[in-house]
């Protein structure tokens, strides 16, 4: 197979970063908020909440189901600007579509519309991120991930208020479409983001092998860094999924109505500044798999300390402290995919990890809502022993012989490709097949 080869970020146009992130936010906004707008349209216009929920899963399942697809394609395909605007811009087109047919159609019909706006609904998530590697210069990518993580959260925030609000002062079926046509603007302007087309693809045609869908799932079993990094932040979603449901009762166990929401704002508000805060500093960043696993620990205390904070304010701030330590924990994950995924994979790895965490957190609200009965404090205790037994996890996986195929853990020098053209993978100029401060390395070649 031909390699692939990466090519430094043009200069000139528009700031590339600004442009990104802004439609990075509409996109993310557009596809949070689509799942609360569904919802209240299939109740206002056919009086189905029943179809409400088969229209949110439809749109959700195939964000991990298409993922490797979708990962294979942006991988093989030469025009990535036009590929991820291409995909982001039907999705934003896509829900306009279902603000008009839900209700007025077969049911049919709209599912499949949903079910295919989610096959494309992967290029918002991993998908975009992966392309901040061939944006920006090494020594900005930290910081660059860390506003990416601030995109994810403001989405997190804004779509579903956004969508609820409107939805309630109009219909629903606008704010779906506005929310619609926020992602279509997302896409035209990724269209002005100044990528070079990828060299070395014209031979594959930009279709992938069949085998090539499976060779990101085997970096993420493989590579050790990545493996740690995926499969330790998979398992913490277990316990953060849960975290609406407890939030639920919550709300009861203190009379306070407000908190079904307001905890998870605070979460979210927690998450938001914790993710700036490591922008500003990015502590461990030549270690970013390192951070995943001490953001994991940091989650786990302030959520273990809710049952005994005995008021809904205490409570409140708990679960801010709890996000707080979720920001660098994100911001540090996707740097890790950035420095170590290879370069043929690299937005498979995005979009697979994105799905996987998706994946575990639906888990986690499943397990919570049946659970439900033993009430707020075992579920908080289980949720915060989720954090310790991800972040051992990714301690266990972390050790072990280096595998070859990606850059070592050191940070490269400034500017300096992720693998070297001409360069064996898993080795720099230098020879280095080994990290000396990492005690599991000692003794390997």
């Amino acid at each position: 197979m031909t390699d692939v080869t990466e090519s430094a970020p043009r200069t000139g146009g528009p700031p590339a970063l600004p442009v990104y992130l802004t439609a990075a936010a509409l996109a993310r906004t557009a596809d949070e908020g689509a799942r609360v707008a569904l919802v209240m349209l299939a109740a206002q216009r056919a009086d189905s909440p029943a179809l409400g929920g088969a229209l949110v899963a439809a749109l959700m399942v195939p964000h991990v189901a298409a993922a490797p697809v979708a990962g294979a394609l942006a991988d093989a395909v030469r025009r990535r600007r036009l590929f991820h605007g291409g995909g982001v811009a039907l999705y934003g087109v896509a829900l306009a579509a279902l603000a008009a047919l839900v209700g007025r159609t077969g049911d049919l019909v709209v599912l499949a519309l949903a079910a295919a706006a989610g096959c494309v609904a992967p290029l918002l998530t991993g998908g975009l991120t992966s392309l901040l590697g061939e944006l920006l210069p090494k020594d900005r990518l930290t910081r660059a991930f860390s506003a990416d993580a601030v995109s994810y959260n403001l989405a997190g925030i804004c779509g579903p208020a956004a969508a609820a609000a409107l939805g309630t002062a109009t219909s629903a079926a606008l704010a779906l479409a506005v929310l619609g046509a926020g992602a279509t603007a997302g896409g035209l302007l990724l269209f002005s983001l100044r990528l070079r087309p990828r060299a070395g693809m014209r031979g594959r045609g930009a279709r992938p092998r069949p085998a090539d869908l499976l060779s990101g799932a085997a970096v993420l079993v493989r590579d050790r860094p990545l493996r740690s990094v995926t499969w330790a932040s998979s398992l913490g979603q277990l316990g953060v999924g849960a975290l609406p449901v407890v939030s639920v009762l919550l709300a009861r166990r203190y009379d306070a109505p407000w908190a079904t929401g307001g905890l998870m704002t605070a979460f979210a508000v927690g998450a938001l500044v914790g993710s700036l805060g490591y922008a500003y500093r990015p502590v461990g960043e030549e270690r970013p798999e390192r951070v995943v696993l001490w953001g994991l620990l940091g989650t786990a205390f302030p959520l273990a300390a809710v049952p005994w904070s005995g008021h809904v304010l205490a409570a409140t701030v708990l679960f801010a402290a709890a996000g707080f330590c979720t920001g660098p924990l994100f911001s540090a994950l996707l740097a890790s995919r950035e420095r170590y995924a290879p370069a043929a994979v690299r937005t498979q790895v995005f979009t697979l990890g994105a799905g996987l965490k998706s994946t575990f957190a639906a888990a986690g609200a499943a397990a919570a809502g049946a659970l439900s009965g033993l009430g707020a404090a075992p579920l908080l205790l289980g949720t915060a022993a989720c954090q310790v037994a991800a972040a051992a996890v990714g301690r266990v996986l972390l050790t072990g012989r280096r595998t070859q195929g990606t850059c070592p853990a050191p940070a490269p020098a400034r500017n300096a490709p992720s693998c070297p053209a001409g360069t064996p993978s898993g080795t720099t100029p230098s020879d280095t097949s080994s990290d000396p401060s990492d005690p599991s390395e000692k003794g390997h070649p």
